[in-house]
């Protein structure tokens, strides 16, 4: 029989990419961490990691094992969840969700959530999806609002069989710039007219976006300014350090003086949805919360970006969601 608290040692060896740093979150000593692993290949009969110098890889069992050690972290913490709802009538749903998400889709959502389930004591985790898509899958959140790019979504390692993409909305990024600008009265922008333009970004994955539509139009972009706060990088702009690249949903509330126009297809553009773990028709409160941020990406879809196809699609690790995205 596998032992549970093998493939918890697994999984952390997998998340941290060395025996020691997942013996450091686990409290345990390097030692103790490599006779776990080495004890659940002999029971396997197979390799689950490959060592080097550089630390350690999932093999493909391990890749395997990984995701079956989610899948019961996963079915524990939603047991743990029935069991309190037994002795103390209450659910308690943990959300996660990255900043501009948090900011203007998630605070609409909450009454409807609170008045069909006024018992649910809710939590609200801010992070990137990076972050908190693997903690869906952990069961350690019940939900992530999260977005990708034109990547598939970070689902992290092992096979992430369980885990359901509901898509929500496309936000397309607007250019933002001074009302002055030479530019600011275009009704739309080609990325290369912007080629000899300053820019302030407000979140890393911006400015990692921007350099591979500028490569592709044939410049280097400079870069004066990375934030983590798309109002701040707009208030940058106001101050004429440069223009920058904000998602639609991020473009409210509005600052003075500044002009947003749309980029020409193909426009980069974020895809915000909803990830889950299966059997959402066990947890009614996680469903209505999803049905409630449906509503919320029907209003914002009135303005800038298209509404989406929201019905849940299983991913698979690095496997792209094609349908509605």
């Amino acid at each position: 029989m596998i032992d549970v608290q093998r493939l918890r040692v697994l999984r952390a060896v997998a998340d941290h990419g060395s025996f020691s740093k997942a013996a450091a979150a686990l409290h345990l000593t390097p030692s103790a961490v490599s006779q776990h692993v080495a004890v659940l290949e002999r029971s396997l009969g197979a390799q689950v990691v490959a060592r080097s110098t550089r630390g350690v890889t999932l093999t493909q069992a391990g890749q395997i094992m990984v995701g079956a050690a989610e899948s019961v972290a996963a079915e524990l913490a939603q047991a743990r969840q029935q069991v309190e709802r037994l002795s103390t009538g209450r659910v308690q749903l943990t959300v996660a969700t990255f900043t501009s998400g948090g900011r203007h889709l998630l605070p609409d959502a909450l009454p409807r959530l609170m008045a069909s389930h006024p018992g649910t004591l809710l939590h609200v985790r801010e992070g990137e999806p990076e972050d908190t898509v693997p903690l869906v899958r952990q069961g350690a959140v019940d939900l992530a609002l999260a977005y990708h790019f034109d990547g598939p979504l970070p689902v992290g390692p092992g096979s992430g069989n369980s885990l359901q993409w509901t898509a929500l909305l496309e936000d397309p990024l607007h250019v933002v710039m001074p009302d002055e600008h030479r530019l600011a009265d275009r009704a739309s922008l080609d990325i290369a007219e912007l080629a000899a333009e300053p820019w302030v970004l407000g979140c890393l994955k911006t400015e990692a976006y921007l350099r591979r539509y500028a490569e592709r139009a044939g410049f280097e972009p400079e870069v004066r300014g990375t934030t983590t706060d798309y109002f701040f990088a707009r208030s940058l702009v106001a101050a004429g350090m440069g223009i920058s690249l904000i998602p639609s949903i991020a473009l409210v509330p509005t600052v003075p003086g500044l002009r947003a126009v749309p980029i020409e297809p193909p426009a980069p553009t974020r895809h915000i949805g909803v990830a889950t773990i299966g059997r959402r028709h066990d947890r009614p409160h996680v469903t209505t919360l999803i049905e409630a941020l449906r509503e919320q990406a029907r209003y914002r879809s009135e303005g800038p970006g298209q509404p989406m196809s929201t019905q849940p699609v299983p991913l698979g690790r690095g496997e792209r969601q094609t349908t509605g995205v």
